[in-house]
This record gives structure tokens, sequence and C-alpha cells, in this order.
């Protein structure tokens, strides 16, 4: 026995997050390009994308719900399974990178966008502020700007 065996609860309890910022133990630097894609700018881009989703869906189908989740979904599955982003990404300086910093592959792209449309992977999110949709897809939303 050690005396660190007794007194081990006057350093309080143990850090389960030592992480300063989201994205640090997976090499990100905490802010400029390369940081993890924060709430004001992915919530940003996801209105302008369903924004544009709605007015191409009141154009070509009279607004209708399906048709709206059907152009949104195609947009994302292009925007980011191609260039890695999609119009609102752009807009705030987003882009859609594998873990490694790579750029997406178009599987990777379909996974998440398909995800991303189901809404509740988006809600769960984990110390890197990452949603389901970008864990099982094995990508991560950074700032480029």
């Amino acid at each position: 026995m050690e005396r660190k065996d007794f007194s081990s609860w006057l350093e309080g309890p143990p850090q389960l997050n030592s992480q300063r910022w989201p994205g640090e133990h997976l090499g990100r630097p905490e802010k400029g390009p390369g940081s993890i894609g924060r709430l004001p700018s992915r919530l940003g881009a996801i209105c302008i994308d369903w924004a544009l989703s709605m007015l191409l869906s009141w154009w070509l189908f009279d607004l209708g719900d399906l048709a709206t989740l059907g152009l949104f979904c195609l947009g994302q599955i292009v925007g980011v399974g191609i260039t890695g982003h999609t119009i609102g990404h752009r807009i705030f300086g987003m882009q859609v990178q594998s873990i490694n910093g790579s750029a997406v592959k178009p599987l990777q792209g379909l996974i998440r966008s398909v995800l991303l449309c189901l809404f509740v992977p988006v809600l769960i999110v984990d110390k890197d502020q990452r949603g389901l949709h970008d864990r099982l897809a094995k990508s991560i939303l950074v700032k480029i700007r």
C-alpha cells in the first residue's frame, strides 16, 4: 500500500475529458484553418442549404416535403461527396474531410449525407463536436479559412 492509495481523493475526481478544445486529440488546432467547425457556422450552413433546397422544391415540385428533403439530400451527397462542401459550407468557410485531413471519398459523403437527413444522428455529438453522421462516415467538418 502506498500513500496515494489513501489520499487520491485529495486530487479530485479523475479528469475524463482532459482536452482543452474540440479536436485537440485529433491533432486539430484550436482556431483557424483545420480547426473544428463550430455550432454557429454549422447551423448557418445547414440553414442556407435547406433554404436553397426549399427554393428548388418550390420551383420544381410546389414545395413538397419529400421533394425538399430529397433535394437537400441530393445536394449533400453531390456537394460533400465530390467537393467536400456544400454551398452553405463554402459560404461559412468549412469543408468535410476524412479524419486524417484528406478529401472525403464519395462513399463517405453518401453515408454522411443520408445520416444527416435522418436528423437524429446530428444531435448525438462527441467531445470533438462530431455528430454520429460524421463518426460513422469517418469524417470531420473543419474550417478552411
